[in-house]
C-alpha cells in the first residue's frame, strides 16, 4: 500500500531500522574504538556526504560545546564529537539507528543525549540551545526540507552554525531504476518525491524492497530556504556518490556551512 505523505516518518523509521537489521549499510555501522581514541586527541574526520571529510575550519571549538547531531543516528559522527570534548545530543527517526549510537557511546564510555524524533519537529529542543548543528545527507528522507531549516534556526543559538549536506536535486531528473543498470535517462522533474513522481509500478517495487523513501529538493527550497530562514552561506563543496553514473559528469552531493547572525 502507498504511504500517505502524512505517514512517511513512520515508514521511514522503519525502513532504516531494516538498514541497520540488515547490517549492509555503511551507514549503520559503528565508527571503531581506533576512531575514537583519535578523536580524543583532537584528530578526527566526519562525512556530510559520501567521500570528503567536513573542513576543520567549518567546525568552531568543540570542547564544551553544545552540538545537535540532526537525523545522525548510526554511532559515527555523534561518538566522533562527543569524544573531541563536545557535548552531544544525537536525533533520528530510527530506535535502532540511536541504539547504534547508545551501544558506542557505551563501548568507549562516552556521553550522549538520545532523542527519537523528527527533524523538523524539535518541539522538545529550548530555542538558542545549541552551538552546532551537524546534519549529514538526511533531508532526502524527508517530504519538506523547509520545516528542518526553521527548526535549525530556532535551536542555534546566536553564532551558531549549521553544517548540512544534501543531495543536488539533479541526481534526481535521472530515473530510478536505469541509473541501477548505470543509464543515465532524464524522467522527473524537480521537486521529486518517490510517493509521486515515480510511476504506480515501479513504485510498488521500490516499497517491496523496504527502502526508505526518497526526495529531491529544489535549490530554491534548500539555498533559498537557508537565507530566507535568515542563515547565512559561509561554505560549499560538491562530493561524488561512489556508485552512481552520473558521478562521471557531475557532483552528486552538496555541502554547506549556514551561519546564524550573531544577534
Amino acid at each position: 500500500m502507498k504511504p500517505r505523505a502524512e505517514d512517511v516518518f513512520s515508514y521511514n523509521s522503519e525502513a532504516w531500522n531494516r538498514e541497520v537489521q540488515g547490517g549492509q549499510s555503511r551507514w549503520t555501522q559503528p565508527v571503531s574504538a581506533e576512531t575514537i581514541a583519535r578523536a580524543r586527541s583532537g584528530d578526527f574526520s566526519i562525512l556530510l556526504t559520501e567521500q570528503k571529510p567536513a573542513p576543520m575550519d567549518w567546525f568552531p571549538t568543540l570542547r564544551g560545546a553544545d552540538v545537535l547531531c540532526l537525523a545522525c543516528g548510526g554511532g559515527q559522527q555523534g561518538p566522533v564529537l562527543a569524544a573531541a570534548g563536545a557535548n552531544v545530543t544525537v536525533l533520528d527517526a530510527s530506535p535502532l539507528q540511536l541504539e547504534q549510537d547508545r551501544l558506542t557511546a557505551a563501548r568507549e564510555g562516552l556521553s550522549l543525549r538520545l532523542i527519537l524524533g523528527d527533524a523538523a519537529h524539535l518541539d522538545g529542543l529550548s530555542d538558542g540551545s545549541f552551538d552546532l548543528i551537524f546534519n549529514p545527507v538526511s533531508t532526502v528522507f524527508m517530504p519538506q526540507v523547509r520545516p528542518v531549516w526553521r527548526e535549525a534556526f530556532r535551536v542555534l543559538r546566536p553564532g551558531g552554525v549549521l553544517l548540512t549536506g544534501c543531495m543536488n536535486p539533479v541526481h534526481y531528473i535521472f530515473d530510478l531504476f536505469a541509473q541501477d543498470e548505470g543509464r543515465l535517462e532524464v524522467r522527473h522533474r524537480i521537486p521529486y518525491s518517490d510517493l509521486e513522481s515515480l510511476a504506480e509500478d515501479d513504485l510498488q517495487d521500490y516499497l517491496e524492497q523496504g527502502l526508505p523513501l526518497e526526495f529531491g529538493h529544489s535549490l530554491t527550497d534548500l539555498l533559498g530556504g537557508l537565507t530566507e530562514t535568515g542563515f547565512h552561506l559561509t561554505g560549499f563543496y560538491e562530493d561524488e556518490m561512489v556508485d552512481s553514473p552520473l558521478a562521471k559528469f557531475h557532483p552528486n552531493y552538496l555541502a554547506l556551512r549556514a551561519l546564524k547572525p550573531a544577534a
